[in-house]
């Protein structure tokens, strides 16, 4: 599949093979197929055999690095599951809907028995990304700063505050103590 230099594309379309062109800026690989990540024009560079799209608009794209606001949708024994809301300090919308996810060994520096102990279900986090791979993420919480934000209690959904003791939270209405991976950005 050849496409024209110039053309408008859509988030999603097809633009050439892996063995073709290298992925540029504003595209991803997606198993070996290079698909536009933005709406934009094509732009190819025969000299480097490099495509990319590029875009008025310039939604965000993420890269390696970048802090990402998100809300934890899922947990499973060894990984988080964290829908990607924004970037920090980037106000334009995401150009692709991220799905990140936090392996048990990037939650926190030290050991962590069960991942439930850093995060909850609807909790919103801050984390780092450090891996991409087409629209899926892995995040990282170990940097103080990266971590919860803002939790609910799991039994009365009332927010909760920090107490004295490291990574424990406390519900403002039933008084339940939970653990989280707490930021040093938390919100009280």
């Amino acid at each position: 599949m050849s496409v024209e230099k110039e053309k408008i594309v859509m988030p999603g379309d097809k633009l050439g093979i892996i063995e073709q062109y290298l992925p540029g800026e504003g595209t991803y690989d997606d198993n070996g197929d290079i698909k536009s990540a933005v709406l934009g024009n094509v732009k190819i560079n025969q000299k480097k055999k490099v495509i990319s799209v590029e875009s008025n608009a310039k939604p965000a794209l993420l890269k390696i690095g970048d802090t990402i606001y998100g809300q934890i949708t899922d947990i499973k024994p060894q990984r988080a599951n964290v829908k990607i809301e924004c970037m920090k300090d980037n106000g334009r919308p995401l150009a692709l809907p991220y799905l990140g996810a936090i392996h048990i060994s990037q939650a926190k520096k030290d050991y962590l028995e069960k991942l439930s102990d850093a995060f909850r279900i609807g909790d919103i986090i801050q984390a780092k990304v450090v891996k991409i791979t087409g629209d899926n993420v892995d995040l990282s919480t170990v940097e103080a700063e990266d971590g919860v934000l803002k939790a609910m209690c799991t039994r009365c959904r009332d927010y909760m505050h920090t107490t004295q003791k490291t990574n424990e939270l406390q519900c403002n209405t039933c008084n339940r103590k939970e653990k989280r991976k707490i930021s040093n950005n938390y919100i009280n």
